[in-house]
């Protein structure tokens, strides 16, 4: 079942059009990587789907409903939820303070502060810690907590490992392939393209605003994929 329809979406930062015209579908519980340079329109794109960014046409349909007009806190209500690029937490509120937080403002679910961090055993021990003293992948893996306890249907994360070290990659990742069993649907912005390509169902690349790449991950060559990347010709959906 169609979860996300996003219907020649269009996006401006004043005179740039950030994101052109963008069209694509996403399943209930696939997992979709979205990649490209910087600048290629990523972050603006999953801002928009948030309701953090005004759209400047198009449509997004979620769950067969308009999103029109429906602002962020109503649409984490009704089940989006992102993790921004640079975590954004509460510095001086400890990893529980923050997962609280959330939880007040999301919908009724199965994750709550016991599940989430059963699901996040690593953040158990970090319960009472300033998040403002976390290591960057202890605070990804706390801003990805932070988003479950709205008990998303929709969960956007950007640049899931940017910055971390290999170790704190393995770890955050390790979680994202938890919440893929668990039936999430996930669209993520990843730099790593082995990465994005080990846990995603499907690749979409951007660039310059547009889409040139839409394709199932399996069987996807990294060719097709730098090519894209780079701007020469692509497989289109």
């Amino acid at each position: 079942m169609t979860l996300l329809t996003v219907d020649r979406l269009g996006a401006r930062h004043g005179l740039l059009q950030a994101v052109r015209e963008v069209s694509f579908e996403l399943a209930e519980g696939e997992t979709v990587a979205l990649i490209g340079a910087n600048g290629a329109g990523k972050t603006t794109l999953l801002r928009t789907v948030a309701g953090a960014h005004p759209p400047s046409g198009g449509a997004l349909r979620y769950d067969g409903a308009d999103l029109a007009g429906t602002a962020a806190h109503q649409r984490v209500r009704r089940g989006i939820a992102l993790v921004p690029e640079g975590r954004r937490l509460f510095p001086e509120m400890t990893v529980e303070e923050n997962l609280r937080v959330a939880g007040h403002r999301g919908r009724p679910g199965r994750w709550t502060l016991e599940t989430v961090l059963a699901a996040f055993p690593a953040l158990r021990p970090l319960r009472g810690r300033l998040a403002a003293t976390l290591s960057g992948g202890e605070q990804q893996a706390t801003a990805i907590a932070r988003a479950l306890m709205t008990n998303p249907r929709l969960l956007l994360i950007d640049e899931v490992s940017l910055g971390l070290s290999p170790r704190a990659v393995d770890q955050v990742y390790a979680s994202v392939t938890a919440l893929r069993e668990h039936g999430a649907c996930l669209l993520l912005v990843e730099q790593d393209l082995a990465r994005a390509l080990s846990v995603a169902d499907r690749v979409i690349c951007m660039l310059e605003g547009r889409v040139v790449l839409d394709a199932p991950a399996a069987g996807l060559t990294r060719d097709e994929v730098v090519t894209a990347y780079f701007g020469g010709l692509a497989r289109r959906p």
